[in-house]
């Protein structure tokens, strides 16, 4: 069916089943989707019980949070929405004002580094985890009010190391990459461990 001028019933039976496989989808996104005003998916959600972007997120991340072994909820930068502990996992960052360098409009990679940090680390199974080696590549400046997307996979494990890679994206291009040799250590041994030699 044409999303234009679709009935108002079976457009918000649409939206519950497109929120429910996506839930991270923007008002704007959804708009465009079935040809309407942001202001009528605004009204469709209000109607339907479904909270905003940031309060879906959080919801979700709240529920990953529970796995993480590696991290306290205040060490997470962004919002973990999937996790796999020991596989990959995905991270949603809202950039703001307090973010940027004063004189421009463009996001301090401290922040941009940590939200890749962070989610590396927290797909770990373990009772903590460390950065050996970092290799990071920034591709393209992030500005304010962009919403980051971290995807991270972990590539191999050796022991107690693993090499992870993380890419962030920005409206599906990616900005940053970065490869992570993490080690893991237990609660007798947080001094210090081996690293394994990054792979050529």
């Amino acid at each position: 069916m044409a999303k234009k001028n679709m009935p108002k019933k079976i457009r918000q039976e649409e939206l519950v089943e497109k929120l429910t496989s996506d839930p991270f989808l923007t008002d704007e996104e959804l708009a465009d989707f079935f040809c309407i005003s942001v202001p009528t998916i605004r009204l469709d959600r209000l109607e339907l019980g479904i909270p905003e972007l940031r309060e879906r997120v959080r919801n979700v991340a709240n529920n990953n949070f529970a796995k993480v072994r590696t991290l306290g909820s205040k060490d997470i930068v962004g919002e973990l929405v999937d996790i796999k502990l020991n596989e990959s996992g995905i991270s949603i960052l809202e950039t703001s004002k307090d973010m940027l360098f004063e004189n421009t409009n463009v996001v301090r990679g401290q922040f941009i580094y940590a939200l890749a940090e962070s989610l590396a680390i927290a797909i770990i199974d373990a009772e903590a985890a460390l950065v050996g080696v970092a290799n990071i590549k920034y591709s393209t400046p992030v500005k304010s009010n962009s919403r980051l997307v971290a995807k991270a996979e972990v590539r191999r494990m050796m022991e107690k190391n693993f090499i992870v890679w993380v890419k962030i994206f920005n409206n599906n291009k990616m900005v940053f990459k970065s490869k992570f040799i993490l080690v893991a250590i237990s609660g007798e041994n947080r001094q210090g461990s081996g690293v394994l030699n990054e792979e050529k």
